[in-house]
């Protein structure tokens, strides 16, 4: 199983920055836009989320957990199927700042190189946006 692991500093209070973050149900819109252009909650307790590329996925939340400012979700249809997929993300307070940390377990492996590409682009605009 590959494992990718990816992380920024953001120039944000990590307070501000979770609760875009830790909003499961609209937070990829508002923390890389232009990156997704589309994120909304469906009746099922998933969302889909699209991007600008063209790719939707839709996602479960698997667990949040607000005082560690940790978001865990899964990829479990859309344009993208991966056998397995486990992500998570978490904000840290670092100061004035914080750090946000972004961790994917995805099977097969060929989905890694396109995977990691994907969220180093994702946190390039999250730091701007955010």
């Amino acid at each position: 199983m590959a494992s990718i692991s990816r992380e920024i500093v953001i120039e944000s209070s990590a307070d501000d920055v979770w609760k875009v973050i830790g909003d499961f149900a609209t937070g990829p819109s508002r923390m890389a836009p232009g990156f997704v252009v589309d994120t909304h909650p469906e009746e099922d307790g998933l969302r889909r989320v699209t991007f600008a590329d063209g790719t939707v996925v839709r996602e479960r939340l698997i667990g949040i957990d607000h005082d560690a400012r940790r978001i865990v979700y899964s990829v479990v249809g859309g344009s993208v199927t991966p056998e397995h997929d486990n992500a998570a993300m978490q904000v840290v307070e670092e100061g004035d700042k914080c750090r946000v940390t972004w961790i994917r377990d995805v099977l097969p492996d060929s989905l890694a190189t396109p995977m990691a590409a994907a969220m180093t682009h994702g946190l390039t605009v999250m730091q701007k946006a955010l």
